[in-house]
Parts: C-alpha cells; structure tokens; sequence
C-alpha cells in the first residue's frame, strides 16, 4: 500500500526553511520507511505493507530482524540496526547534513547505516492456522532517537493491529508534517491525535544535562506528551544483571573489545547493547554494533568466522545457536530475565569462559580480561543503597550516567589537552603562506604529559591508567575520536588564516604586483570563498563579506578585459 497523495500540502513553518520541499521530504527527514512484517505459513516472515520503500536487500534484513526467534508473548518492544545498501543521496540531504553538524558527535547519523524499531504481537488467535497471530510494525530510519521511536510505537502499533493500512496512511502523513530535527529547539510533533514535545540535545549542551521540556497546559483538544530524552536508554534496568562489573564494561567498549550479550529477548539485548554503546558517552562508540543480531544478517559470516580474531563490534544476540557460534568470542555477558531487584543483587564473580557451554549458562560476564582501573566500590554502594531505599529506577539511571559521564571525561581531558597542544601558534598564521600543519600526535610525549595534568587531577580512581591508555591509543575509538579533533583543528586553521588575509590590504598589494600575479591572487581568494562554504569552515560571516568586498576592488582595478573574465569566472 502507497500513501503517495496523503502528505505534503503541510506549509513549511519558517521562510527560511522552504527548501523547495517535496511530498514525503519532511516525512524523510525523520523515517526511512513504515512496514508490517506478518508470518506467513507459505512464505516464512513476510512484508505485508511497505510505506515508502525501495531497496530489495532492505526489505530481507528488515523481515529477518523484525519477527523475534524467541518466544515472546503479548507485546514486545526492541531495535535493530543494518547495513544499507549502497543508494542515491536524497535532495533533502544536503539540509539535514547541515542540522547533522549541531548535534553531538555521539548522536551524529551514520551513513552507513538503518536502525529498525520493532513493535512485535503475539497473541493466540484460533482463526488462523497456526493458532498465532504475529505481526511487527517497523519504523526504520537514519536517527538514532530510540525513545522518541519507541513512544511512537506505543502511541501507534496497538491501535493499527486492530486497523488497517488507511491507519499507517495517516500516521505517515502525520509524520510528513513535522517540523526538521533541528537540535536545541522545543519540537512538537503530533501523531494521531497526540502531541510528542521533545528537544534533541546540541553539541553546546554541557554532558550530563538535560534541558527539561515542560509540558504546556494546552487550550486545545490535544493531549501532549513532554519525552525527558530522545536517544537515552534505562540505564539502570540495563545494567543491574551484571551490576558489579559496569567498570569492566565500561573499559571493554572504550578500548573497542568485541563482546556479545546472550539475552533471552531481543528487548533485553537491544537494550543491553544501546546501554554499553552510551556509556562511553560523550565520547562516540566508534565500531559497529548490533542491538539484535540474526544468523540471518548479511554480517552473519563475516562477524562469526573462527578463520581470525571477532572483530571489534558488540553483538546482541537471543539464538541458543549463538552459544557455539560464538565462543570463541573473548567476553560473553549472559542476561537473564531483566527484572528490577526487589533486594540487592549477590556479590559475582566475573566467569571463566570455559564455564559458558550452553545458553542456560547462569547469567554473568564471561572473560578473561583483567581491568586496568582498581574498582570504585563507591559507586556499587551508592547504587544499592538506593536499591534499599526503593529509589526510583530513573533516579539511579541519572547516578549511573553520571558516574560512566566523569569516568570518562577524567579519562578524555588528558588526550583534549595535549591534542590542542599540537595546534600552530597564531602569530605563525601568514596571509601569504599556506596555512601551517598540525604537529604530529606523539605517543610518548602523550605518556610525560600524564605525569603532571593526567587523570589524577579528576579522579580519585587508582590502577594502571597508562596502560589503559596505552590500549586505547590502538583502539578505533581513539581513532574516530582523533579524527575528528584533527578536521576540527585544521578547519580552524584555514579559518585564521582567512581572517588574517581579510586584515591585510589586498588592493595595495596587487597594485605592486605584476598582473598575472594578482589574477593568480583573486582566482585564489575566489577558491578560499567556496572552501569556506563546502567545508563549513567557522568563519564569522562578515570576515567572507569583507573577503568578497577585497575581491571585487581588486578585479575593478584591473583592465576591463581581464575584469569581464574574473567576474565570469568561478562565482
């Protein structure tokens, strides 16, 4: 079924936002597509409906990740994430790269990839042959905002499992008149009847905090609902069945280690999954993950060969088959049931691997790894206390990020640091030579640096620092993260070197010079202008205006033929 004419007579809010919008772009800018995955005895799972969908391989990963292998009954809720084949860029994304670059880094969209969310029913139904009824409606989109989706869901799914397709219509032409996902704005979505009021966080946001969307007292018939968070997971509930091993964890995903968690459900080991991907946070998880992992996945054989080592990926997984598959793997966390604890969980023990034969292994973390850091039991007696004075489960949720929030930063500040201590001084920006290189990373003076300014002056947390360092410096996460911090650092160097030829008196200086030299100098200042615009460089506006200003004395200075060449010429 197509909802082809439903959308797209929505009037776009602001002027300067009426990109020439088509039907169905602001419906792009949030989803991918909206499918009904049902069973089918003939077919196997099945694609029943397809909103907006093109791409065959999509629509295999889509069936075999949306209908659980496990037996869940009633309703169930979880996430997915694949590959995406190869396509066309949209029109639309040249806007939404542009929204892209105010969000922070760990929320930045990744290209490469889809993430499905899953609300899957399984009731009883004598009516039908298998006696089972058994559908999963799929939002699938490029946005990592799990709780937004997952609201969504809940708003939506019961109701179009008792309707039909004209339901999904209106849920996509709804969808088609939301507002972009701008960060740091107040956004009101509605969707069937209701209101979802939500902020996406900015990269200006200081970690940690929440700016709080207060949920208006409407006039109107509307209901509203205020989302406390777009993207963020319960993280306490994730992490209490290996409660005492979330230091271990957290350095496992920092260093980029492949681990899988066995879960009995595919919302426990989605949910597990997002948990350790977060709690790196703000630093960005650099490798893949999956939150629900099927040997049906197009990385099945890829990820799950003994021929060389697992890769550095996290793998949620629920197939006792995985059991074998994936023993070779070097850290296994097996969940049970996630359940709150009424009482405190039991002291455990990290397990060897060798215990883990089977599925019904006892839950746990299974590994050999020895942490570098010596183990913070203050933050195990905060959070059981809280369990004894029956805290509410958010409350402890905020103690954990917080915790994972200055674990982190004391670990990242050293590397800010000396990262920035490779920047050129600015007095050796000349407007007359190219602009100066970063200096190169230096392990070893990375390593004296630590002595004096290393993590120490955060946190009180003793062990072997250096040698976590050490690792990390290998891992892909320092990799994506140095990466980044390079491109920043070298595009603040093009920009200093802009502002300092703008200071400069370009007319009197090709006035000195020979005209070859100074058509040279303008075809030049022409390519720093559409630099600064390809690139984003933080240039402030009026150092390009002042720049364009330069430009067009100097060719009006020039002899009239050569004038009508340079205004022709690269504008």
């Amino acid at each position: 079924g197509t909802a082809g004419a439903a959308a797209g007579d929505a009037a776009p809010e602001r002027p300067e936002q009426c990109l020439s919008l088509l039907p169905w772009d602001r419906f792009s800018a949030w989803l991918h597509c909206v499918c009904v995955v049902g069973f089918d005895l003939e077919l196997g799972q099945a694609v029943e409906v397809f909103l907006m969908l093109k791409q065959a391989q999509t629509q295999n990963s889509v069936c075999s990740l949306s209908l659980p292998h496990v037996g869940c009954h009633g309703d169930t809720q979880f996430c997915f994430r694949f590959r995406r084949s190869p396509g066309r860029k949209v029109s639309f994304c040249c806007f939404l790269d542009q929204l892209d670059r105010d969000l922070p880094v760990y929320l930045k969209k990744d290209s490469a990839y889809y993430y499905g969310y899953v609300y899957f029913r399984q009731v009883r139904d004598k009516s039908l042959k298998r006696g089972y009824f058994q559908k999963s409606l799929v939002l699938i989109s490029k946005l990592p905002y799990v709780h937004l989706f997952r609201t969504m869901l809940k708003q939506i799914a019961p109701e179009y499992f008792e309707k039909n397709e004209a339901f999904l219509e209106a849920v996509c032409s709804d969808v088609d008149r939301w507002p972009p996902p701008v960060p740091g704005q107040v956004l009101q979505l509605p969707i069937m009847g209701v209101i979802m009021k939500l902020r996406i966080p900015t990269y200006r946001d200081k970690p940690g905090t929440t700016p709080i969307v207060q949920n208006m007292h409407q006039a109107d018939a509307q209901i509203s609902m205020a989302l406390p968070t777009v993207h963020e997971v319960d993280l306490f509930r994730c992490f209490c069945p290996v409660f005492f091993h979330i230091q271990m964890l957290w350095e496992l995903v920092l260093l980029g280690e492949p681990l899988v968690v066995m879960a009995p459900s595919p919302s426990e080991s989605s949910e597990t999954v997002l948990a350790l991907v977060s709690c790196i946070s703000p630093l960005k998880y650099c490798s893949d993950f999956r939150p629900y992992f099927t040997i049906h996945d197009s990385e099945f054989k890829e990820y799950t060969t003994r021929t060389q080592a697992p890769p550095s990926v996290i793998l949620g997984v629920t197939n006792p088959f995985f059991a074998k598959t994936l023993q070779h793997w070097p850290h296994i966390i097996r969940i049970g049931d996630i359940k709150l604890p009424g009482e405190v969980p039991k002291q455990v023990k990290v397990k060897k691997l060798k215990n883990l034969k089977t599925l019904d292994s006892k839950p746990g973390v299974y590994t050999s790894y020895k942490p570098y850091l010596n183990k913070d039991e203050e933050i195990v007696k905060q959070l059981q206390k809280g369990v004894q004075q029956k805290r509410p489960t958010e409350a402890q949720s905020v103690i954990l990020r917080r915790y994972f929030l200055e674990l982190t930063e004391s670990f990242i500040i050293p590397l800010e640091r000396y990262v920035a201590s490779l920047m050129p001084l600015q007095k050796s920006i000349s407007p007359w030579k190219s602009p100066p290189q970063l200096r190169q990373f230096s392990q070893e003076d990375f390593m004296k640096t630590l002595e004096k300014a290393g993590p120490q002056l955060t946190s009180g947390l003793k062990g072997d620092w250096i040698g976590l360092y050490r690792h990390f410096l290998k891992s892909p996460n320092f990799d994506g993260w140095f990466r980044s911090r390079q491109k920043e650092m070298t595009q603040k160097l093009e920009a200093l070197h802009l502002e300092a030829l703008c200071n400069e008196n370009l007319v009197f200086w090709s006035q000195k010079h020979t005209e070859v030299e100074t058509v040279d100098l303008v075809l030049k200042l022409k390519n720093k202008l559409l630099q600064a615009d390809r690139e984003h460089l933080p240039v402030k506006t009026d150092t390009l205006k002042k720049l364009q200003t330069h430009i067009n004395d100097i060719i009006l200075a020039l002899p009239d033929d050569l004038q009508d060449i340079l205004l022709k010429t690269g504008t």
